[in-house]
């Protein structure tokens, strides 16, 4: 057996294949993810869980005034307002988050939000209203 030698590419190398990405990034526009606004968070006891029923009141941790999340596969990407649309919410961003890509040693950005240090989301489903 011989041994193999290989150059290293260097840092311009991978600058140089942006195009390259970009191209293969047309072949996910068709896959389907899950977008999920969030209103805001709470913590409380089970206890406290299992008394909720019709007419109970959830307070969240976020003010009124404040935009809400939108999230990608439970991954936020943009902030917005909740607006009114012929009777259905809809979402108007007004921010996305990570907009400008970082350079690898870079550190990350002030966006007042760290995914990595946020609580998971509580997630319930709610029956359809008759």
């Amino acid at each position: 057996m011989t041994d193999v030698e290989f150059n290293s590419l260097g840092d311009d190398a991978a600058a140089g294949l942006g195009h390259v990405v970009d191209a293969d990034l047309t072949r996910l526009t068709e896959v389907t993810v899950e977008l999920t606004v969030e209103v805001g968070r709470t913590r409380m006891m089970l206890g406290e869980t299992m008394s909720l029923g019709p007419g109970s009141v959830v307070t969240l941790d976020r003010l009124a005034d404040k935009p809400v999340d939108l999230l990608v596969n439970r991954r936020p990407i943009a902030r917005g307002e909740v607006v009114v649309i012929d009777e259905q919410f809809g979402l108007r961003i007004t921010e996305v988050v990570g907009a400008e890509r970082p350079a690898p040693s870079a550190a990350p950005a002030a966006t007042g939000f760290t995914p990595e240090l946020a609580p998971a989301p509580a997630v319930a489903e709610l029956p359809e209203a008759a």
